[in-house]
């Protein structure tokens, strides 16, 4: 009687592997799958040197039309932000193109003797680990006439484990806001000297609250569009807040402690 017992017993054990190596594998993410998506645009009736283009390097993810969705209208809105037109942006490429175009056909009759007009939108993965995928937005618009364009930059943060877009709230434990705001100047003040930058400076280009962070595994990097804490010749600013002074201030899930 007790040989069947001890055969159902280790049957049993054998089963409950199995069980608990099924439950393993179910809990394995899987990366989110990405693929490139160029297009270039370039304006019609005109001479070749003074032709306006849209170049555009984004990405599409097949396993998701929705997320696909939000990073173009992301891109199109930040590209959108530092033109003359109309505050509401285009849904698609082919529109934006076209609204670019008659901007730019009026900037070529206005100041014809001005390198052409030219619209820049990219892509591209920052980074990708502990089921985050990070990716960076930016585009650069130069209108004829103007000094120099402008680039715009902002992060696109996505839980591989439910594809949905992360937002700065999500990262941040509640009621961490000044907290953060303190890590924050700290970082800022480590800029300033690795700068070697004096107190006027900081009183020139103090530094402004943003929404623009990339969890990373060495810590949350802040990053600034040009003319935000710094002149244009500095670019666009990255400030680096550790893992370790980010502890009780934001969600465990963003931190890789």
């Amino acid at each position: 009687m007790l040989k069947p017992s001890g055969w159902l017993s280790v049957a049993g054990v054998l089963l409950l592997a199995g069980c608990q190596s099924q439950e393993k594998k179910a809990d394995v993410v899987r990366p989110l799958i990405y693929q490139s998506l160029e297009k270039h645009y370039i304006a019609s009736n005109c001479a070749a040197e003074k032709c306006s283009e849209v170049q555009i390097e984004a990405l599409e993810f097949p396993q998701s039309p929705a997320l696909t969705e939000q990073l173009r209208l992301r891109l199109l809105a930040l590209a959108t932000g530092v033109t003359e037109g109309s505050s509401d942006p285009a849904q698609a490429w082919d529109a934006y193109a076209q609204d670019f175009f008659t901007m730019a056909e009026e900037d070529r009759r206005i100041l014809p003797e001005f390198m052409a007009s030219e619209a820049q939108m990219k892509a591209q993965v920052y980074t990708q680990y502990n089921d985050l995928l990070i990716i960076e937005l930016t585009s650069y618009v130069y209108h004829a006439g103007q000094a120099h364009g402008l680039p715009m930059t902002q992060f696109m943060v996505i839980d591989e484990r439910d594809h949905h877009v992360v937002s700065f709230e999500d990262m941040l434990k509640p009621g961490q806001e000044n907290a953060f705001q303190a890590a924050l100047s700290q970082a800022h003040q480590h800029w300033i000297e690795e700068l070697e930058q004096d107190e006027q400076f900081v009183a020139h280009w103090p530094l402004g609250e943003t929404r623009n962070v990339a969890p990373t595994p060495e810590g949350w990097v802040v990053k600034y569009n040009v003319y935000d804490i710094a002149p244009y010749a500095v670019g666009q600013p990255e400030l680096l807040i550790r893992n370790d002074e980010l502890e009780g201030i934001a969600e465990p899930r963003y931190l890789n402690l």
